[in-house]
């Protein structure tokens, strides 16, 4: 399973390679939409890269309630745990 590092190191690379995000904007605490100027169809390209590297299929609804980079690690660490 992957530790949290890798989940978020993972993550970082996705939201810099797909989205062009500064790297320096990306922490823990960083609101996906607010701070990092992700959109509802960036959300929907990054879950689909998601289930890429979780190598699982899981709903958008599973994301709803994320805000924060930290919502997606959660989220993400609770998917590989299943």
């Amino acid at each position: 399973m992957q530790s949290r590092d890798e989940i978020f190191e993972t993550l970082r690379g996705y939201l810099i390679e797909m989205f062009e995000v500064p790297p320096a904007k990306i922490t823990l605490d960083a609101r996906l939409y607010e701070d990092l100027d992700l959109d509802s169809i960036d959300a929907v390209d990054l879950i689909v890269k998601l289930q890429e590297f979780t190598r699982r299929k899981f709903k958008a609804e599973e994301f709803k309630t994320v805000r924060h980079v930290r919502d997606v690690i959660d989220r993400v660490e609770s998917i590989l745990a299943e």
